[in-house]
């Protein structure tokens, strides 16, 4: 099991839903990436969790492109976004460890 965080900083605007899914080359080798949504007006660089289900060890490279993000975009803004509940996660930069 490891974690890692996106290059990126996304702002997700309150009308788009986002989910990260794990890529196909890494997936093949074992290395699953968790499902992870990305809320409406969620923002942040995202904590990736890995996990290798081999015995064998694994390296992640950096800007390899180990997961990819899926857009979808409503006609309607969300009534409640993660913004409005004061998601704990909002505004997260690096590694993100657990927040309970």
């Amino acid at each position: 099991f490891a974690l890692a965080r996106t290059v990126e900083y996304f702002r997700i605007p309150r009308n788009v839903l986002t989910i990260c899914l794990g890529k196909s080359t890494y997936a093949r080798c074992g290395i699953i990436v968790n499902v992870t949504p990305l809320e409406p007006e969620w923002e942040g660089q995202v904590t990736l969790e890995f996990s290798n289900t081999t015995n064998l060890p694994a390296k992640i490279y950096a800007n390899e492109g180990v997961a990819q993000m899926l857009f979808f975009e409503s006609d309607e803004v969300c009534e409640t976004s993660y913004k409005d509940r004061g998601g704990k996660y909002l505004g997260q930069t690096g590694v993100t460890l657990p927040r309970t």
